[in-house]
């Protein structure tokens, strides 16, 4: 694994331990926040490893994912959704 990707991977789960207790803490809208963000960087991590490319955009991220994992069959279709539907519980957080 390269080291930018382990750096996104490594920041995913630390969002994902937040999301984690924010929803034992009985924070539901940041733990969403939370919970989008550590998809989001482990969308990077995969997207790095695949091509190199380091995406700076929300957006950018999520088409490029939805592209690198259209016919892949590790991802399914709720897996390659997950970052547009949680972003509205980020939004609603901020």
């Amino acid at each position: 694994m390269k080291p930018e990707s382990a750096a996104f991977l490594k920041k995913s789960r630390e969002f994902l331990a937040k999301a984690q207790a924010m929803l034992a803490g009985l924070f539901p809208d940041e733990a969403g926040r939370a919970a989008y963000l550590a998809g989001l960087h482990a969308a990077r991590a995969f997207i790095f490893e695949t091509t190199g490319e380091i995406t700076k955009r929300h957006k950018r991220a999520w088409t490029e994912f939805a592209r690198l994992t259209k016919d892949d069959p590790r991802f399914d279709r709720e897996l390659r959704a997950f970052l547009g539907r949680t972003y509205n519980l980020k939004r609603l957080a901020d």
